[in-house]
């Protein structure tokens, strides 16, 4: 096999395993699964660097290397039950997050950032509605505790609290003692973690942000807050996914016309 028989392919598999690596992705067993991940497609990566280091034209030979992956991933969620393409979709974005770029970043050759970039344009055209971004192993493992507060951190921040105020580490708790532990723990919070980000990105380029974020503690974070107190962690499951969904519709895309809560 060839260098670019050997990129094609390896470029077309890096979401092959998504399920294995998304099952436990967690915490304490990320950094392991990542370093496992990198080390298995290193191949593929030294194949990309070596064409792209002697072949005429490296960016249309990236651009073909990025389409492959886009289209494998395209093929996973066509093959997908109707009624799991959403969350096929959003594992792979997470796949994508988590690991495949943290992986091409860690590869540190000449093509890395090149390929970053033209993955990212590929996965958008593929995915036009995505608002994937890149980010290093370092990055994703120094927050990845943190990453199930993005709301409840922005709105902490508009009231003026700090990072580890009481309530983030009270949900913080919550997150890592309870809701990890249920049977489709894992799952809620993956599916937070794709949406978050962007939910606190539209809400924040808004004019009405402060009273949204307001609203928003007053109706979903501080009730939660009494029920994790009051030990009825169930209650408050179910009261921060109403949260989740109603700013998922209002704020995940940027519709004209949005009402503020």
């Amino acid at each position: 096999m060839n260098d670019y028989e050997l990129a094609m392919e390896g470029m077309s598999s890096l979401l092959s395993e998504y399920e294995k690596y998304l099952a436990s992705f967690s915490r304490s067993s990320y950094s392991q699964n990542f370093m496992d991940y990198y080390r298995s497609i290193v191949p593929a990566l030294d194949a990309v660097e070596n064409l792209f280091l002697n072949v005429k034209e490296p960016d249309t030979m990236l651009e073909n290397m990025s389409s492959a992956l886009a289209r494998s991933a395209q093929q996973i969620l066509e093959q997908s039950p109707k009624r799991k393409k959403e969350q096929v979709s959003i594992n792979l974005s997470l796949m994508m997050a988590g690991y495949v770029f943290p992986a091409l970043l860690q590869y540190r050759g000449a093509s890395s950032k090149p390929l970053v970039d033209h993955v990212l344009a590929s996965w958008k055209e593929a995915f036009p509605k995505s608002n994937l971004s890149a980010a290093p192993f370092e990055t994703i493992e120094q927050g990845f505790h943190r990453k199930w507060c993005y709301i409840t951190t922005a709105a902490c921040a508009e009231l003026g609290r700090s990072d580890d105020c009481y309530e983030l580490n009270l949900l913080r708790e919550y997150r890592d003692g309870y809701l990890a532990k249920l049977e489709n723990g894992g799952e809620l919070i993956r599916s937070y973690y794709d949406v978050a980000p962007t939910i606190v990105k539209h809400i924040s380029k808004r004019p009405d942000a402060s009273a949204i974020y307001h609203r928003i503690w007053e109706s979903y974070i501080s009730p939660c807050i009494r029920m994790i107190e009051d030990g009825r962690m169930e209650e408050c499951r179910v009261r921060y996914e109403e949260m989740v969904h109603e700013l998922k519709e209002r704020y995940f895309y940027l519709y004209p016309n949005v009402k503020t809560m």
